[in-house]
């Protein structure tokens, strides 16, 4: 194993989650670069990949498949996991086995087989929960665990603290140690990017952006894909000898260095399209309280028809609350550099697979979409106003 040296063309590197988004990106760069690469996942890439690139089907829950992927591979970037947003982060059960069973095994992998280097992309939830943070960085503890309000930042919480534990750890074949680091990126955005967008576009069609909620100078962080690419192979050599293991046993904040307010963000994206930029603003609270309801329902309901929530707590806070962070330690000790991006190529992007309005609006549908939501609104407002001084002493703790 080349643990003393840089990346080289001769090294062989495993992506686990490498069908998704991000795992498709850093695989199809790190096979420009020369490496032989492997994308292990459960499902299968989501876009069409050079012959090249070797794809595994496998679960990282399942310790034989991922033992067996591991054979003979120089580096790991585990990305796996489950649970991020929308209804997904209503399924407790699998959010734990992926992302704490999945990271053990993982990890237990690595040691087995002998892989020198393993990087973990983890989150800024680690240290949020929903308290304002402006230009944190990490020096901030880990967020309480029993105080989190979803699950997927719990267990992501557990996952890296886990990776980061384990470094140093003596590898069980050859010799030598397996060093570990944690990337902690923001909202990640880019053309063709399958999660969180395509959501967005959804809303934005069907006519339910109506509105915006919380401060207006509120300021979260994203993250474009090709610099989250950059970190990623950034951090893997700084495992190195090369660069005398800086990275081994540290996390760092990944984003593009500009703050900004979520819909502010998002707004190029909804007037690129062609519609109307919402000017109504609703407080946090009572969202946050829509969003309690809606997954209350989902739990109820969730078995017969696992419906998409509008919302959830943790996405209402993630958007709602200031929180951003310093990327001087990831530019010191990476080379981290991130380039500017702008939301027009993921607007040309949707145009070109048919969205945008290019007719006028369906005045009855989106007259009926208006009166539902509308009415849930008011049915949210009204049971929200008798208890939300109770409630929110006990419920928010970002206020």
């Amino acid at each position: 194993m080349k643990t003393s040296e840089k990346i080289t063309a001769s090294e062989t590197v495993l992506i686990t989650g490498g069908g998704g988004y991000l795992g498709c990106r850093l695989g199809c760069t790190l096979q420009k670069m020369g490496l032989k690469v492997i994308l292990f996942d459960i499902h299968c890439p989501f876009q069409e990949l050079p012959a090249a690139i070797i794809f595994v089907r496998g679960n990282v829950c399942n310790y034989l498949e991922v033992e067996a992927a591991f054979r003979n591979v120089d580096c790991v970037f585990h990305l796996a996991s489950y649970g991020m947003s929308g209804r997904e982060q209503l399924n407790i059960k699998l959010i734990e086995a992926v992302n704490v069973k999945g990271t053990d095994n993982v990890i237990q992998a690595c040691l087995r087989n002998g892989v020198p280097r393993l990087l973990y992309t983890s989150t800024y939830n680690v240290v949020f929960g929903g308290q304002v943070i402006k230009n944190g960085d990490e020096s901030l503890p880990y967020f309480p665990l029993h105080l989190y309000p979803d699950h997927y930042s719990r267990t992501k919480s557990v996952a890296e603290m886990k990776v980061l534990y384990a470094n140093t750890s003596k590898l069980r074949k050859g010799s030598g140690v397996l060093r570990t680091c944690a990337l902690r990126p923001a909202g990640i955005y880019g053309p063709g990017e399958q999660r969180h967008l395509p959501r967005i576009v959804n809303y934005i069609e069907k006519g339910l952006f109506k509105f915006v909620y919380g401060a207006a100078d509120c300021l979260v962080e994203f993250v474009h894909i090709d610099n989250l690419v950059s970190a990623q192979i950034l951090a893997s050599e700084a495992l190195t000898g090369n660069k005398n293991y800086i990275a081994a046993g540290q996390a760092y904040f990944i984003s593009d260095g500009k703050p900004i307010n979520n819909f502010e963000f998002f707004k190029p994206l909804v007037e690129g399209l062609g519609y109307k930029y919402p000017t109504i603003r609703l407080p946090l609270r009572l969202i946050y309280y829509f969003a309690f309801l809606t997954e209350i329902i989902h739990f109820v309901v969730g078995r017969i028809y696992n419906f998409q929530p509008f919302l959830t707590r943790t996405e209402v806070y993630k958007t709602g609350v200031t929180h951003y962070f310093s990327i001087q330690k990831a530019r010191k000790e990476l080379g981290y550099n991130p380039q500017e991006h702008s939301l027009k190529e993921i607007v040309e992007w949707f145009k070109a697979r048919g969205h945008g309005q290019k007719v006028s609006p369906n005045n009855v549908r989106c007259l009926v979409w208006d009166v539902i939501l509308i009415t849930l609104l008011w049915i949210v407002l009204l049971s929200w106003l008798p208890v939300v001084s109770a409630r929110y002493s006990m419920e928010l703790i970002f206020y």
